[in-house]
């Protein structure tokens, strides 16, 4: 049976839930810049930026 089609996964973990927010242009603007940066998704970067956060949350 031929392998099922679509987007690759990203990472070993199935990405299955979405969230959705609401910016500013100064905040869209900042996170363009950081894509272009850092050659990432959007995706990318809002879940390095949650990974952030929680580490300082827990002290690390």
């Amino acid at each position: 049976m031929p392998k099922k089609m679509g987007r690759p996964p990203s990472g070993d973990k199935p990405m299955k839930d979405r969230i959705f927010v609401l910016v500013d242009d100064d905040t869209k603007m900042k996170l363009e810049v950081c894509k272009k940066t850092l050659d990432t998704t959007t995706s990318d970067i809002v879940r390095k930026g949650i990974d952030q956060i929680y580490k300082e949350l827990r002290g690390g």
